[in-house]
């Protein structure tokens, strides 16, 4: 059986906890999906119109989370961190249930979602992969941010760059491949906010479940989290981990070089906007074959998706 076939989970895994933003207790259980379904959302709480895709123009707010909705007006927020488990995990199809309109936030990464898909392991089918590979460099700038796609011929990268004036957080950069490299540091890295920014979540309605237990919160140089940070990089690692969740609203892997400077939700999407606005930005392949090839210029074992 070929390694670079489609993969769900092997069996139903179950998740509860909190949203941090709406602050309701919320059940999910994710199911195994057969080929070609994709990653697919279900509001259990609604009878009807309750399944919404995961899409990049499905996305109709980015305010500190990424937030989906069909064409009915069922949303579900906060997807991030558990489609930046599927990413970087290989899982192409799932089927996730919920019972509330945002997904838990746990411990405000991806840790625990990653521990439990591979607990229970991935089941492989006999269907190739598809991917997106750049065939146009593509910017997108909003005054001191910018976000980039380059084309690459196997590298599937994220080069991401944060700056605070906050004398602990200051300037941090990482390179990543989410193809070859360990991400473990990626999914461990939590969300955070500053301490003088808590009031202003409040007034705005956001953070009604934000605690020390999901989220790292720095008071001038110091971190109030009794336990520290869990990696030297945690700050910029959990925006990359929010970069390859918001990614996978492209539906499938991307193979190109991904740089971004203080960007965030609403650039991401942005830049995908802009990538499918042009049929000639990009090409869907589908690989056949046990690894993936040097270089795609030979394309013996891929095939092009009109």
């Amino acid at each position: 059986m070929s390694i670079l076939c489609q993969k769900t989970i092997a069996s139903k895994i179950s998740f509860e906890g909190i949203g941090v933003h709406t602050g309701k207790r919320v059940k999910i259980e994710i199911l195994p999906a057969k080929p070609d379904t994709g990653i697919l959302f279900e509001r259990t709480d609604l009878k009807n119109n309750n399944q919404v895709v995961p899409n990049y123009l499905n996305v109709v707010d980015t305010n500190l989370c990424t937030t989906i909705s069909n064409e009915f007006g069922v949303k579900v927020s906060t997807i991030e961190h558990l489609m930046g488990a599927f990413y970087g995990m290989g899982v192409d199809n799932a089927l996730v249930k919920i019972n509330s309109q945002e997904v838990p936030i746990l411990d405000g990464s991806a840790k625990i979602f990653v521990e439990k898909i591979k607990k229970v392991g991935l089941l492989l089918s006999e269907k190739p992969i598809k991917i997106i590979k750049i065939n146009n460099d593509i910017t997108v700038k909003n005054k001191n941010k910018f976000i980039s796609l380059k084309k690459s011929n196997v590298k599937s990268e994220i080069e991401f760059e944060i700056k605070y004036e906050n004398n602990l957080i200051k300037t941090q950069n990482n390179k990543i491949n989410v193809l070859e490299d360990d991400l473990s540091n990626i999914y461990d890295s939590r969300t955070f906010c500053l301490y003088e920014d808590i009031q202003k979540l409040k007034k705005l309605g956001l953070g009604k479940g934000g605690s020390l237990e999901n989220a790292i919160v720095i008071k001038d140089a110091s971190v109030l989290n009794k336990e520290g940070l869990r990696n030297n990089l945690e700050f910029v690692n959990h925006k990359i981990l929010d970069c390859m969740g918001d990614l996978y609203l492209s539906g499938y892997k991307i193979i190109g070089t991904l740089i971004c400077s203080q960007g965030g939700h609403s650039l991401t999407n942005e830049l995908l906007r802009e990538v499918f606005a042009n049929h000639s930005n990009y090409t869907l392949i589908e690989i056949k074959g046990k690894q993936l090839p040097h270089s795609f210029a030979n394309y013996s074992n891929l095939k092009s998706i009109a």
